[in-house]
């Protein structure tokens, strides 16, 4: 979500052309080709997803959550996954409200994206503000992102990594804590690189607004850095436009050049917030352009709306969204499904990088075979372990897997190379910090069902050539 939203859409009058040449009238003159009946079915048979921004305090509100479940395939909590959320004391992490929208996406069947890792709601916090050490501060930014990562390692599709880094003009960044470390946009990689080490299978994100069209300073100072990452093997895979608009920031004439000129860096992109202040045909047609910006083409994975109703929008008052208060359908939501259906035009295939997604369970019925009447094996269990390093300190991911038998509670053991010390851990109970340390189980963690597996991990500083797993231990 834009920070001074206010004077964000003032800046941008000057780079953008009138909302009436850009977005014309709406045309629905054909009756659409695709068969899908709600947003996140007419985008899936695209190869895109189409997602919301969830609050967790709405999820008592049974209309609300009507909504949210038929039409949207990807959920963003909006505000429970940002650092003064998350972390509100160093060292101390409060997953509740977040878990509450994960869990209930998982249980509709909804992938999740995780917005506001890192962004300038940090600065909000005054133990964070204070700190003084480029060194420490540095750790802090790895210990804060590995553990919010590794906490919903599998459960995530993408991550916005880092949000709204960049000033509006002048291609800068934007003064914050974190450009205390006086290393350019070397915080952000190191951002990245923990995301990596904490989930290799999520997607990484850069986010901002005011990056929807090549001629602000912020998008070319986007660019360079998305090449330059992409050059070193930084891993960066996406990017995600923010896109809120409305009548003092409309949408530009090359938003679909800006999101192929990302692509062709070597990156997808993703339409993370979107919505448009205003009503009616005009407000309808703004949405039209959009999405067929984002069909036209392949790497553009999926579309996020910046809430359910317009009563939830952060924008109420700018009625910015596919449902009006009331939860009625609007001429917007028509035209988002036309676009989505309408598969007679120039479009293209689904993004080659998209992630697939986890297959259900089987439905094949038990064997109806007597049970053998030899004694079955005793639980196993086999842990693997990556290290990510860097100067004077390392993150470690260890994914503890069950033999064929459940696992029930477990144990791995760990030496450390001298020199290093564990200074916090997630997803286990560590008997020290040096040398060889046993991880028990967190209690919640401990039941392995035959074949899956779970994870923890751990930061810590020194050297770290040379750690290894000594043993897995089931029970």
């Amino acid at each position: 979500m834009m920070t001074n939203v206010l004077g964000a859409r003032r800046r941008r009058v000057g780079a953008v052309v009138a909302a009436a040449g850009v977005l014309g009238a709406v045309v629905m003159v054909a009756a659409p080709a695709g068969t899908g009946t709600t947003r996140a079915a007419a985008a899936g048979e695209r190869g895109r997803y189409f997602g919301t921004a969830v609050q967790a305090a709405k999820l008592t509100d049974a209309a609300y959550v009507g909504i949210l479940d038929r039409e949207f395939g990807m959920v963003t909590p909006e505000n429970e996954l940002k650092w003064d959320a998350t972390e509100p004391a160093r060292g101390t992490f409060n997953f509740t409200p977040a878990d509450r929208v994960v869990n209930h996406a998982r249980a509709a069947g909804q992938r999740v994206r995780g917005y506001g890792l890192v962004g300038p709601d940090a600065a909000r916090l005054s133990w964070l503000a204070n700190i003084t050490s480029a060194t420490e501060l540095a750790a802090v930014l790895r210990d804060h992102v590995t553990g919010l990562v590794a906490h919903y390692r599998g459960n995530v599709y993408a991550w916005d990594v880092v949000s709204e880094a960049f000033a509006d003009t002048g291609g800068g960044l934007r003064p914050s804590v974190w450009t205390k470390l006086g290393n350019g946009t070397g915080w952000i990689e190191d951002a990245f690189r923990a995301a990596r080490a904490a989930d290799p299978d999520a997607r990484l994100c850069y986010n901002d607004y005011r990056i929807e069209s090549l001629a602000y300073d912020k998008t070319q100072a986007v660019l360079a850095m998305v090449a330059d990452f992409r050059a070193r093997g930084v891993p960066i895979d996406c990017v995600g436009l923010q896109s809120h608009f409305g009548a003092s920031a409309p949408l530009p004439a090359d938003y679909r050049e800006t999101i192929e000129r990302f692509v062709a860096l070597g990156v997808d992109v993703e339409i993370t917030q979107l919505d448009f202040e205003g009503s009616g045909a005009t407000q309808a047609a703004a949405y039209d352009t959009a999405v067929r910006a984002c069909l036209a083409v392949a790497r553009c994975a999926g579309i996020t709306v910046w809430g359910v109703r317009d009563s939830d929008s952060w924008r109420s008052g700018s009625t910015p969204l596919l449902f009006d208060a009331a939860g009625a359908p609007k001429a917007a939501y028509t035209a988002v499904l036309n676009a989505l259906n309408d598969t007679g035009g120039a479009t293209t295939a689904a993004p080659t990088s998209a992630r697939p997604t986890t297959a259900g369970p089987s439905t094949t019925a038990p064997p109806t075979t007597a049970p053998p009447t030899t004694v079955p094996p005793s639980p196993t269990c086999q842990a693997t372990m990556s290290v990510s390093s860097w100067g004077g300190g390392f993150a470690a991911s260890v994914r503890v897997t069950a033999g064929p038998v459940a696992v029930n509670r477990w144990v791995v053991t760990v030496v450390l190379p001298p020199g290093a010390t564990i200074t916090s851990v997630w997803g286990a109970r560590p008997t020290g910090r040096t040398g060889t340390v046993r991880f028990a189980d967190a209690g919640y963690n401990g039941r392995v069902p035959a074949g899956g597996s779970v994870s923890f991990g751990f930061v810590g500083t020194g050297r770290t050539t040379g750690a290894t797993v000594l043993a897995c231990a089931a029970g």
